[in-house]
């Protein structure tokens, strides 16, 4: 499975992509809330941090209409993958590395801590994310070494470790799209200053990527996944520039109103994004990461869904018992919480995880991120 860009061509450069993303995120909806007359300040405030804003009721017709939307969308896949049979696979014969068991025992004490409130921890109770998560990586990428003798973080330690800079500010701009439409907020940091705000913000971002990337290459490594979705439906683009400037029109468009219509368009905070880098890329000529759709290969945009599905299980769980953790408001579908997420809410993952494969390929380059 291959998710790679190719170079020769300024358009899709790494820097000129992230430039452009973050030029058509961060103007266009400010640009939307200039045009209907709100103040701006509020938007530009640094660092950005998540208010309340007030959300639609619940409504059942709404809840129905986007459970049938989500459910046509993942049932074929879902019907596939269990339509397959089951593969062969040869047993692993390399050890657990060592430091996979110190990042397993790390990962657990760091949910202990996450989840306990020690009186001796009181000062540093707030901090638990990022050590979760770091645990969470180093058993991710045990567990692909242990299967396939490599992985990302030991293949391309320089690269994986950029993933952790760019997460963060990937993040970011999640950060600044939520305060258009205050679909979720931060508790229990409320005492932190500007510049302590963002240091630790900015660290809990940065394990984002990682994260996504590391479990999508485990989830790779099964040789069902292969059999499932190497070969299945073939997507063409007649004309594939074309379809990308109106693809990207519509989204700078469609981002315009997010600060007037956000209890409708919400949902653009999770899939504009890769909407936005993959028009750039289809725009310059580049090789994308739903180019190997045209072949019929679903298998990365497949793994990466499911990666950041899984992620997005483990991030609302360990939120749930932590000091520091985070509340949604989602318009006209909150209800059925598992943890602190509406079930709908667990959708944003899906979509969530092309747009991980997007920026991902934006450090990992040429090199297989999942082999």
């Amino acid at each position: 499975m291959t998710l790679r860009t190719v170079s020769g061509n300024p358009f899709g450069a790494p820097s000129v992509l992230v430039a452009l993303t973050g030029l058509i995120l961060v103007g266009a909806p400010l640009a939307g809330a200039w045009f209907a007359g709100q103040p701006l300040g509020p938007y530009l405030a640094l660092p950005p941090r998540p208010g309340r804003v007030a959300a639609a009721g619940f409504s059942w017709i709404a809840f129905w209409l986007m459970a049938s939307l989500v459910i046509a969308a993942v049932a074929p896949f879902v019907w596939r993958f269990i339509a397959t049979p089951r593969q062969a696979q040869q047993a692993a014969r390399r050890a657990f590395p060592w430091w996979g068991h110190a990042a397993l025992a790390f990962l657990a004490l760091s949910w202990l801590l996450a989840w306990s409130r020690f009186a001796w921890l009181a000062p540093w109770q707030q901090h638990t994310f990022t050590p979760l998560w770091i645990g969470y990586i180093g058993v991710l990428n045990a567990l692909i070494v242990r299967r396939r003798g490599d992985s990302l973080a030991t293949r391309q330690p320089a690269r994986f470790a950029a993933l952790f800079a760019l997460s963060a500010l990937f993040w970011w701009f999640f950060e600044y799209l939520n305060r258009y439409v205050g679909n979720w907020r931060y508790v229990g940091i409320e005492d932190f200053g500007a510049l302590d705000y963002t240091l630790f913000a900015s660290a809990a971002y940065s394990t984002v990527l990682p994260a996504v990337a590391s479990t999508a290459e485990w989830l790779g490594s099964f040789r069902r996944l292969d059999a499932a979705f190497e070969r299945w439906h073939a997507v063409h683009v007649p004309r594939p520039k074309l379809a990308a400037a109106l693809v990207l029109g519509l989204t700078t468009f469609s981002l315009a109103g997010i600060g007037s219509f956000p209890d409708y368009l919400y949902p653009l905070v999770w899939v504009s994004p890769a909407l936005v880098i993959v028009s750039f890329q289809a725009l310059g000529g580049r090789t994308t990461v739903l180019a190997p759709l045209a072949r019929g290969d679903w298998r990365g945009p497949v793994a990466y869904s499911a990666a950041a599905l899984a992620c997005g299980f483990f991030w609302e769980m360990w939120n749930y018992g932590s000091l520091a953790r985070w509340q949604y408001s989602i318009p006209r579908v909150d209800a059925f919480r598992i943890f602190e997420m509406p079930l709908l809410g667990y959708a944003g993952y899906l979509p969530f995880g092309i747009e991980c494969a997007a920026i991902a390929a934006l450090v990992l380059g040429r090199d297989r991120m999942l082999r």
